[in-house]
């Protein structure tokens, strides 16, 4: 399909393009490459988000492109960006695709627009549970397809992930959930995969917090995983994991060696008594077969000699012997074949086989003068057979497993006999690894409360500034005491995992007078998405930060809260990609891309359709935000100085 693009700032058209645009279809995949605007002066502008003019030509259709101000930039952050989320037959969306931008992207919409079911698509394709009862009535099936563009700093985490599931490695990672009444599939970049595959790479691009199950911060083991990403930890992290490594790898190879020495020392008797009857039985799979042979030449020495003799007496002994009637054969064959010259051809196949019959007839001659009759042989070597076939009975097993399984009693016995010099070197080595363990443990653990505290107060400090003023934000590092710990310090036992030596866990009070608590029972979802907020802003430039999206961040506040929480997360945009839902003007005004969800009427059918917004809608749904649906002059005039400041503000600081 050809169509023009045409770029508009102001009223005046100033380029105009020819583009060809294909579409395609793989495996029931929807993929659009998305076009792309060149300006002679080497600008690059994405042809994203085109909005259909009403005019129309013969063979072609006119796009209207948005205004430099009003488009989708990608900025490399290094982070994943969700370029494009594309829902099909889901709950009330009938079919929808919106290209996301990097930076804040924000949605609004009245209450039941359908922006939870928006949330609640993204979660099925981040590998959530999904909802058979989601799929559009009168569909087939659900599809729900998120392409994500990893960034320059490329996450080797799932990369790893993909390679482990022989996944193809792109630039960009196209999720795919496929939801029927009777279940659901799961696809990466095209390739089927399970369910916790889908969501082990979700996981890692994307960070969804609403007020459901999918928010990494409630879970401990990412509290963990925060700390040592700090480049104050990381280094003692690796250290630690190799010399805990080392000492797990050494310690099994003790109890292993322990082990077999218990089980040796309770069969080295009978170990040794088998080897001796093993060994004096001399097993040998060539000698056996030799002894076979002779056996049976021995058994039947006087029937081979009488027959040798006869094939000697017929051969050539007597009046009349076999070689005289070939002798009288040839002579008369000779005389026929002067007659007939087809006899000729018959001497020579004669005189052939005269040679061969003198030769049986000498080796037989030679053999019958070797023939040994030596019964006395013969029953050393049946004794022999019968103990081997003794043996074989007694073990279960045939002569090829016999001899392997005495090899095995001999490899046995000689282990056990020097079990104490082995157990000696590997003690030795696991007491030199366990030392160094201790002091990467130690260290590990003095830096982890250092950081950790150094990170609570910086967290207390941001969430201050997004209305929680009376908080109290803690890491705390305690030791794990174990009987059976693998290292001491100060005289306890410590255990020590995978993971370290402690439990990392963050603790908050959000109320004046109360003391801190485990983060995970914070109640509030939108506690809770401030807390993350503050500590990714924290943290941003030290760390890996996937897609951030937050399900109505703003839940409990307003004013100037909201204003900072919006300042607060588009400082954070710039270091990741941020989807945010919300009801706060003071946060949409700060949108670095604005889509509006709303609910239409289609024939007989409800819909969800999200529109982008151009300037001038951004403005007015800012201003439908701050006074409802009754939008004045004076509310527009709000909107748009606040939408400027804000703009002001980003340009000034360069954000």
């Amino acid at each position: 399909m050809a169509f023009f693009v045409v770029l508009y700032t102001g009223k005046r058209v100033i380029l105009v393009f020819h583009v060809l645009l294909m579409l395609s279809q793989v495996t029931g995949c929807r993929h659009k490459r998305q076009g792309a605007v060149f300006l002679k002066d080497g600008t690059v502008f994405p042809a994203l988000n085109l909005q259909e003019n009403s005019t129309s030509m013969k063979n072609c259709s006119i796009f209207a492109l948005r205004k430099k101000s009003e488009m989708i930039e990608p900025i490399d952050t290094g982070s994943a960006v969700i370029k494009s989320l594309y829902i099909k037959n889901y709950a009330l969306i009938d079919e929808l695709e919106v290209s996301f931008g990097a930076g804040l992207n924000i949605l609004t919409g009245e209450t039941g627009a359908g922006k939870s079911i928006i949330i609640g698509a993204l979660n099925a394709v981040l590998g959530e549970r999904a909802d058979t009862e989601t799929v559009r009535e009168g569909t087939g099936k659900a599809i729900v397809e998120a392409i994500i563009q990893t960034g320059s700093g490329d996450d080797q985490v799932v990369a790893e992930l993909l390679k482990q599931n022989e996944i193809e490695q792109l630039q960009e990672v196209i999720l795919r959930r496929e939801i029927r009444p009777s279940g659901s599939r799961a696809f990466i970049n095209d390739t089927p995969v399970n369910i916790s595959v889908l969501r082990a790479v979700g996981d890692r691009l994307v960070d969804l917090h609403g007020q459901h199950d999918h928010q990494l911060l409630l879970k401990q083991d990412h509290h963990r995983e925060v700390v040592d990403g700090l480049p104050a930890v990381s280094p003692h992290r690796q250290r630690y994991d190799e010399a805990y490594r080392r000492v797990r790898d050494l310690r099994r190879e003790l109890d292993s060696l322990r082990t077999r020495e218990q089980e040796l020392n309770e069969k080295m008797e009978l170990h040794r008594f088998q080897l001796r009857e093993l060994e004096a039985a001399q097993l040998d799979e060539e000698e056996f077969e030799n002894m076979t042979r002779e056996m049976k030449r021995l058994d039947h020495a006087e029937e081979l000699d009488q027959k040798a003799a006869l094939i000697g007496e017929i051969g050539s002994d007597g009046e009349r012997s076999l070689m005289d009637l070939l002798s009288l054969i040839e002579e008369a064959l000779g005389d026929m074949a002067e007659i007939e010259e087809a006899f000729e051809s018959y001497i020579e196949e004669l005189k052939s086989a005269r040679v061969s019959i003198q030769e049986l007839l000498s080796y037989t001659e030679r053999y019958r003068s070797n023939i040994e009759f030596n019964p006395a042989r013969l029953e050393e070597l049946r004794q022999k057979q019968a103990e081997v076939r003794r043996l074989e009975k007694k073990y279960g097993r045939g002569l090829t497993e016999l001899i392997r399984y005495r090899d095995e009693l001999e490899a046995s016995v000689n282990l056990a006999e020097n079990f104490d010099l082995e157990l000696e070197k590997k003690e030795k080595a696991l007491t030199e690894a366990a030392e160094k363990l201790r002091v990467g443990a130690d260290a590990l653990h003095r830096n982890r409360i250092k950081a950790g505290s150094e990170l609570g107060e910086r967290i207390s400090e941001a969430l201050k500034h997004l209305g929680i003023t009376n908080n109290r934000f803690e890491t705390r590092v305690e030791w794990r005491y174990e009987e059976e710990g693998w290292i001491e310090i100060d005289g306890a036992r410590i255990g020590s995992h995978s993971d370290g030596p402690d439990e990392v866990a963050f603790y908050i009070s959000t109320n004046k007078g109360e003391s801190p608590k485990p983060l995970a029972r914070i109640a509030s979802g939108g506690e809770v998405s401030r807390v993350m907020l503050a500590m990714k802003s924290v943290i941003a430039r030290e760390q890996h930060l996937p897609v951030m999206i937050f399900d109505e961040i703003d839940t409990g506040i307003g004013g100037a809260v909201a204003e900072q929480v919006g300042h607060t997360m588009h400082n954070l945009a710039q270091q990741c990609q941020i989807i945010a839902i919300t009801h706060q003007a003071q946060i949409a005004g700060q949108a670095d891309h604005h889509f509006k969800v709303a609910k239409e009427e289609s024939g007989d059918r409800t819909v969800t359709h999200i529109h982008p917004l151009d300037d001038e809608s951004h403005i007015s749904e800012v201003a439908t935000l701050m006074s409802g649906s009754d939008v004045s002059e004076h509310a527009i005039a709000g909107a748009r100085e606040m939408v400027q400041n804000a703009r002001r503000r980003y340009a000034k600081n360069g954000t």
